[in-house]
């Protein structure tokens, strides 16, 4: 899965990370229905940490579609709820 990071360009995700990418996107859903500014803060830089642990960074020249797009760490709690699909930002 090639996953786009906002500001920061794309990596590559294998198959075998993504349940755990899934379990901290339903951790950070929580924290956005929660309200918890704080909470919020920690879930999402938690996500976008464990994306650029596991993903394999692609050239800066690299013209891979997304499959999947990440907010930068500054977003606020409005504009990843606006992100926010039926089944989180990371499909299952």
């Amino acid at each position: 899965m090639i996953v786009r990071i906002m500001g920061e360009g794309q990596v590559e995700i294998g198959a075998a990370d993504i349940d755990v990418l899934n379990e901290l996107d339903s951790e950070l859903e929580a924290a956005i229905e929660s309200g918890d500014e704080t909470d919020f803060r920690t879930k999402l830089h938690a996500l976008l940490d464990k994306v650029r642990h596991v993903g394999k960074a692609l050239p800066d020249d690299s013209l891979e579609p997304s499959e999947l797009i990440l907010p930068p760490a500054d977003a606020s709690i409005e504009e990843v709820r606006e992100m926010l699909g039926d089944t989180g930002l990371i499909p299952g």
